[in-house]
């Protein structure tokens, strides 16, 4: 999860760009120009669609479990507080997306001022970074509330999940200011192109550049995906080990919300490494390695995307539970006077009212 996702930009042009110093002192830094990449806009131009089609799918799929988590009257609001979280945070990434898809089709481009640049880019970072922290949160939580804190109020743990909540946004902010805060607008002298890029301290680039991607790679992955690794190693063990049908599925989900978080962010974070070895040149410098990291950073980070779309059916709509909450929240009823199908909201009617219609639905 690096603070400069949709930030990259073709390799070798940055010789003639209007650096926000003045002449005396700015540094002076060699470049090589590569070569401009062939066909360089389909891929982009394809990326820009799968990005739409994320960003209709989150925007269908969480506000669903927000308002159902929401209207939800039950006693176990641990957990629910994650998953409302959650979708949240993954409702946030995903409104972002669109203003991210014009300057990817404009060639990474920004033509929408540098208040603009900040402000998305620092809802953005803060929201996906809290969403890792809330997934990792609920690994914690899935486990220890059923061998640990299962004796505990339900007051008590509503108080504590609403301050680990406050620590996860807190977190995800203090994450996300350093690279929101070195954000500036910069003009192309040569074809009067605007950026939205990062421009660290001047007599310390490399090491900001560096250090920001590893704190990203770091906490944004290896120690969240350790932890949730971990919690869902102990929570499947403590599953009754009776050959149940129920536990094995239990076991399946949990194994695949591993999987899904490694396949989502994995190869992002491989990417970034690779990218961090270039700049400290452990790979030698070529250009045909600095088109392949261009074409992987983007490709690899609209797949680390998908999991906005992935978690509200992972963590929410896969669960028969949540699945009869919802039709509780939201039923379709047949009315007989007008011939119309009306969406009705079932937490206002009987409960005997819900099992009839439920019924009818089968």
């Amino acid at each position: 999860m690096d603070l400069h996702l949709f930030d990259y930009t073709e390799p070798g042009n940055f010789s003639d760009i209007s650096w926000p110093c003045n002449s005396s002192d700015c540094i002076l830094i060699d470049t090589v120009q590569c070569p401009t990449m062939p066909h360089k806009s389909i891929p982009l131009y394809t990326l820009s669609f799968i990005y739409i089609f994320i960003f209709m799918i989150g925007m269908i799929a969480n506000p669903v479990v927000v308002w159902v988590n929401i209207q939800a009257k039950t006693t176990g609001y641990d957990t629910h507080c994650d998953i409302l979280n959650l979708a949240i945070t993954d409702l946030w990434v995903v409104i972002t997306i669109p203003v991210w898809v014009v300057s990817l089709v404009q060639d990474n481009q920004w033509h929408m001022g540098e208040l603009t640049c900040r402000v998305t880019h620092l809802v953005f970072s803060v929201n996906l970074f809290g969403s890792t922290f809330f997934l990792t949160c609920m690994s914690m939580d899935r486990y220890l509330s059923i061998t640990y804190f299962t004796s505990t109020s339900s007051h008590r743990k509503k108080m504590v999940c609403h301050i680990v909540c406050i620590l996860v946004w807190l977190l995800a902010l203090c994450m996300s200011l350093p690279s929101t805060y070195y954000l500036k607008t910069v003009v192309s002298a040569s074809n009067n192109e605007t950026y939205c890029w990062s421009f660290y301290p001047e007599h310390s680039i490399r090491e900001w550049l560096i250090g920001m991607e590893l704190v990203s790679v770091v906490l944004g992955f290896i120690v969240p995906f350790s932890i949730i690794t971990v919690f869902y190693f102990l929570l499947s063990r403590a599953i009754s080990a009776s050959g149940d049908q129920e536990n094995q599925s239990i076991r399946k989900i949990i194994f695949s919300y591993v999987v899904v978080f490694l396949v989502c962010w994995l190869p992002y974070h491989v990417a970034v490494l690779l990218d961090i070895f270039s700049i400290l040149h452990y790979l030698p410098f070529t250009c045909q390695l600095e088109n392949t990291l261009f074409t992987a950073l983007h490709i690899t980070q609209c797949l680390s995307l998908v999991h906005c779309c992935v978690n509200p059916v992972l963590y929410s709509f896969i669960n028969h539970k949540y699945r009869h909450k919802l039709m509780k929240a939201f039923t379709f009823q047949y009315s007989a006077q007008t011939g119309l199908t009306q969406l009705t909201n079932t937490t206002r009617v009987s409960e005997t009212e819900y099992l009839v219609l439920e019924q009818n639905s089968k």
